[in-house]
């Protein structure tokens, strides 16, 4: 197992599509096993396939309610299904979020509060989460990023500009950019 670079906005695997799975091999399982190591050392509650440079439509996920509850897998080749957005602006306290591809920043986003993801597992069985609150977003949040999107294309035009100024100031938006938990401090 190994931490892995993870790539910030800007460089081109993040804004691109990722393509599907086609076989689990030990390659795959390599990469998954690596995710899980370079998302708990970041610490982050999700990352996908392009964030560590993989164009692969995969992801890991790990969360702990407020219970203690562990959450945590992967999924490969999601689809996701959601319940429409409830009309309005974001809550800033309630509905930001982060992104470890966009380092150090959050902001208000409104996203569905519950969701259907299914796919396979590393075993190549089938998969079917439904999840609302906080695992929804997670679930939004790295499905997003399978199809090129980072969560600050979604944001108000007010808050992009901001994003904006921020990538800029850190360098940030070109091809390269990427950033090695353990060794580099950033909070996501």
């Amino acid at each position: 197992m190994a931490v892995l670079p993870i790539r910030i906005m800007g460089d081109p695997v993040l804004h691109a599509p990722a393509a599907p799975v086609d076989e689990i091999t030990d390659e795959v399982r390599a990469l998954v096993s690596d995710m899980f190591e370079t998302m708990d050392a970041a610490p982050g509650v999700g990352l996908a396939g392009p964030q560590v440079g993989v164009a692969l439509r995969l992801y890991t996920y790990s969360y702990e309610d407020d219970e203690g509850a562990p959450w945590r897998g992967v999924i490969i080749n999601p689809e996701l299904w959601m319940r429409p957005l409830e009309p309005g602006e974001p809550d800033p306290d309630e509905e930001s979020e982060g992104c470890l591809s966009f380092p150090g920043e959050r902001f208000p986003l409104r996203r569905s509060d519950e969701v259907l993801v299914t796919g396979i597992d590393l075993d190549g069985a089938p998969v079917r989460i439904h999840v609302t609150g906080w695992r929804a977003r997670i679930m939004q949040h790295e499905f997003d990023h399978l199809d090129g999107v980072l969560y600050i294309d979604r944001i108000s035009d007010g808050d992009w500009k901001t994003a904006q100024k921020v990538a800029r100031k850190r360098g940030w938006g070109k091809p390269g950019s990427a950033w090695m938990p353990g060794v580099d401090h950033l909070d996501a």
